[in-house]
């Protein structure tokens, strides 16, 4: 096995999740803003995906963040006439965030973070075993 390839595409998925943990983020710190305007729309959830490329000096196909798309669900309407963003009918758009689904989304990107962590640590193990053996 190629040690530089196995570190590589770890890093990889370590960027990936990273920036997916920077869209949920985003996504959980405005979970309950309303719009400027009466009656505009509120923040939007957004949802990260990925994509596998060629990395073509390591020969290694290897994972990336990719389009960062917006949820288009239905914002969560609530009766609040006194609100400064209500609309003429007095109700209220929030985000089509849903806290505990964006929590869970976290605890995954981060076990997967986790995961390319332990690849990258096992793999330099091995490259310190090898040259331990190297040297012996």
């Amino acid at each position: 096995m190629d040690f530089v390839k196995s570190i590589a595409i770890a890093a990889s998925g370590l960027r990936a999740q990273a920036g997916r943990m920077r869209v949920i983020s985003e996504n959980i710190a405005n979970s309950d803003s309303t719009a400027q305007t009466p009656g505009g729309d509120p923040y939007r959830r957004r949802v990260p995906t990925f994509r596998a490329e060629l990395d073509r000096s390591l020969d290694a196909r290897v994972v990336s963040l990719g389009a960062v798309r917006p949820d288009t669900s239905d914002f969560q309407v609530k009766f609040q006439p006194g609100h400064p963003g209500a609309d003429a009918a007095g109700n209220v758009k929030y985000p089509n965030v849903n806290p505990l689904v964006e929590m869970t989304d976290m605890r995954d990107a981060q076990r997967s973070y986790e995961a390319n962590v332990n690849v990258i640590g096992a793999t330099r193990r091995m490259i310190q075993r090898t040259l331990d053996i190297l040297r012996a």
